[in-house]
């Protein structure tokens, strides 16, 4: 086994490797399926400015913006996800946002970092995915090596400042009954999404191409099975985006920051 494989095997054991894979860039793409039992975090960075308004956004809005930390204003750490994490380096791939468009997709932004800025970790979906396998719930993205499929829709947010706009939601397909057992498992996660906000009707959420993903990977849609939507915490990139702030940074969709939290510790009982 060469150098590089060795160096994915070990990223996809823990969440130490996997940072350091990302850092070192031998890892650059979607974190789903990797440090399993973990909490993988959306980031949202921000000029200090914006961070008030943000963060009431947040609030506002859990089931699309858990937050699991936030950073001192001008450090590129969250001590609480991992006391080695360094936001600028440890993301397998970032987006650069200006004036609301998007200017570049690095793979390490510490060339952009500044004194002024504040980082949101917001809770993913890819946290409670370990579970549902763990019960026995196959999921096809994961199985087949892609990302989550992800979609923009007719669910407005409740607006704070500046950001407003649509709750973007994550898509996993599922047997009548796997839906079931997965509300029941994700309902006790609300700091990482939550119970699916929607099953099946893509429409009536005004999602009218489940082909057609707005971020990630068309998802197969067997004839037994029914499309079940989780609030995404791609939410934030969509409201950033319609905001337009002249510099912002998120996470890629899909390469999440891996963080040293166990899973467990957000399971409310």
């Amino acid at each position: 086994m060469n150098i590089v494989s060795n160096r994915q095997e070990q990223a996809l054991s823990n969440p130490l490797a996997m940072r350091a894979a990302s850092r070192n860039g031998s890892w650059t793409r979607e974190t789903s399926g990797t440090a399993l039992g973990y909490v993988q975090a959306n980031l949202a960075i921000l000029p200090s400015a914006l961070a008030d308004d943000f963060l009431r956004f947040c609030v506002r809005n859990p089931k699309a913006c858990p937050l699991v930390g936030i950073s001192e204003k001008g450090s590129p750490r969250i001590p609480d996800l991992g006391v080695d994490l360094d936001i600028r380096t440890d993301v397998p791939r970032y987006r650069v946002w200006e004036d609301g468009e998007l200017a570049a997709e690095p793979t390490d932004i510490s060339n952009l970092w500044s004194d002024d800025l504040v980082v949101f970790a917001i809770g993913c979906s890819f946290s409670f995915e370990e579970a549902l396998i763990a019960n026995g719930i196959g999921l096809r993205h994961v199985a087949e090596g892609h990302n989550v499929a992800m979609y923009r829709t007719n669910i407005e947010c409740v607006p704070a400042g500046p950001f407003s706009g649509p709750m973007v939601v994550s898509m996993r397909p599922l047997a009548p009954a796997d839906a079931i057992r997965a509300v029941q498992i994700t309902s006790r996660m609300p700091a990482v999404h939550g119970a699916p906000i929607h099953i099946g009707l893509p429409a009536s959420i005004g999602i009218e191409n489940l082909d057609q993903p707005d971020y990630g990977d068309p998802t197969r849609i067997m004839p037994d099975e029914m499309p079940v939507f989780w609030a995404c915490g791609v939410t934030p990139q969509a409201v950033i985006q319609a905001a337009r702030p002249k510099f912002a940074i998120t996470h890629a969709p899909g390469c999440m920051l891996v963080t040293d939290k166990p899973n467990a510790a957000l399971i409310a009982f």
